[in-house]
């Protein structure tokens, strides 16, 4: 009898300090309402998003996070498991969230014949969906001045250029409701690709000019300026597809400008993880930046 005693005690040590080392910011949530296949980019459009909806609270509007999936820019799905946890993590903390389907490529290993096929449509996309946002802003209590983004992969690439790209660079779409904002005042991506010229030259040395002019006027750091909204920005240290440079080189790009910006590199995390890998929950680090910059 003691021994069982014992080990029910050293059970519930073991539990009661696994507990305590999950963030109370990310532990402590309320209950997230997922509202899916809004449409969102306007007639004859298929593309759709899912919104993950916090408790209501009387006269509370939220600020909120549009969430950009990865897959090359040709695939990839609104509502897969990575785009499913921050949804999940950040309505729970109290974010209106947005998960987006946007316009894909056709599968090609050749990155700059897979960007013309989709460039800028998917970034119009995508301010779009921000656009979306600040329209229905009453009708999902938003708050429609602090709008954050957060992607991986070619989500984190375009979370990027969506963050360093204003009206002046000629990449705003003209509609729909194109008398609303496509700026956004936080962002967090997430082992994306930031100079595309590079990546490119990864996989062929030698890009034509009209290549190398397609790649940099789809690179995230030709757009970046002072006026730019605060970054975090996350990679792995085992990331096997886009090399934790391209990180260091938007964070460098940033620091010199005096962006509020950091770099968070994850010791021995792959490609495509979400806010709980198993080397490091990041859910009070991403929750607590958006927190800083979004409230």
């Amino acid at each position: 009898m003691k021994s069982i005693r014992r080990l029910f005690s050293m059970a519930l040590v073991l539990l009661c300090a696994a507990e305590a080392c999950v963030p109370a910011s990310a532990a402590e949530t309320s209950p997230v309402r997922v509202v899916k296949d809004v449409a969102y980019l306007g007639e004859g459009r298929t593309e759709k998003l899912d919104l993950y909806l916090p408790a209501e609270k009387d006269g509370v509007r939220h600020p909120a996070v549009l969430i950009i999936h990865g897959g090359g820019w040709q695939g990839g799905d609104k509502a897969a498991a990575r785009e499913q946890n921050i949804g999940n993590t950040l309505a729970g903390a109290g974010y209106v969230c947005a998960s987006i389907n946007y316009r894909l490529a056709q599968e090609n290993d050749d990155i700059p014949t897979r960007l013309r096929e989709v460039w800028p449509g998917m970034l119009h996309d995508c301010k779009t969906a921000v656009r979306f946002l600040r329209k229905n802003a009453d009708k999902f209590r938003i708050d429609a001045d602090h709008i954050g983004a957060i992607g991986g992969s070619a989500g984190g690439h375009l979370v990027s250029i969506l963050a360093t790209t204003d009206a002046n660079d000629g990449l705003d779409p003209d509609g729909p409701y194109g008398e609303y904002s496509c700026r956004i005042q936080a962002v967090v991506p997430m082992y994306g690709v930031h100079d595309i010229v590079k990546q490119a030259r990864l996989r062929k040395a030698d890009l034509s000019d009209a290549d190398k002019k397609l790649c940099r006027e789809a690179s995230p750091v030709t757009y970046a300026t002072a006026d730019d909204p605060p970054a975090l920005i996350l990679h792995g240290t085992k990331d096997a597809l886009v090399p934790v440079e391209q990180s260091q080189i938007l964070q460098d790009r940033l620091t010199a400008l005096k962006v509020p910006s950091e770099v968070l590199i994850i010791e021995g995390a792959p490609h495509s993880f979400h806010l709980q890998p198993k080397q490091q929950d990041l859910r009070a680090k991403v929750i607590g930046f958006f927190d800083r910059h979004l409230r």
